[in-house]
């Protein structure tokens, strides 16, 4: 049989948080309309990044793919030409895909990266009312041409061969003609 206590104590203390909450301020997010900044180190969108001249920095090694535990990258290599070059090395992702469906934004693929070309961003906003739209493709993932930057493809404008791109000691855009400008960073 239930005491005194437990008959009319018990349910009093239970609407206490609620009464004690009743009269607080309501914390309204605006969502939308107002958004908070994220944090500097925030894993948001993924981005593919580029050199200075436009070309690409993704040399199609699928790393990034088997570091993926969700495993939502696909990545397919394919080789530069002559005629046709996409990044400074001798291959460049033909295909890059990310599924959003499946990525748990994690950051190991940042990590696995060699080249330091795919890096997050702080977007957010991901959410989509068709699944199809939430594959992210090599076009919806690469970094926008900068002022100075040509579309691939194109001749290596900042080096005579890849190991000027990726140590460092690459020419800017605007001294093509001349010197190569030591320890400029892309």
């Amino acid at each position: 049989m239930p005491t005194l206590r437990e008959q009319f104590w018990d349910p009093i203390a239970g609407f206490g948080v609620t009464f004690r909450t009743m009269f607080k301020k309501v914390v309204t997010e605006q969502y939308p309309f107002e958004k908070k900044p994220t944090a500097p180190r925030f894993h948001g969108r993924h981005q593919l990044n580029r050199w200075p001249d436009g070309l690409e920095k993704c040399i199609g090694c699928e790393l990034c793919a088997w570091a993926c535990p969700a495993d939502a990258i696909y990545v397919e290599g394919a080789s530069n030409t002559v005629d046709e070059r996409f990044s400074p090395g001798e291959r460049y992702g033909r295909v890059y895909q990310i599924n959003y469906l499946r990525c748990i934004l994690c950051g190991l693929c940042i990590e696995a990266c060699p080249t330091r070309a795919l890096t997050m961003t702080n977007e957010y906003e991901l959410a989509d009312n068709n699944r199809a739209d939430l594959i992210y493709e090599k076009q919806d993932l690469l970094a926008p041409l900068l002022p100075g930057m040509e579309q691939p493809p194109h001749p290596m404008r900042l080096g005579d061969d890849e190991t000027d791109y990726y140590r460092g000691t690459v020419r800017t855009p605007a001294a093509r003609g001349g010197s190569a400008e030591e320890g400029a960073k892309p």
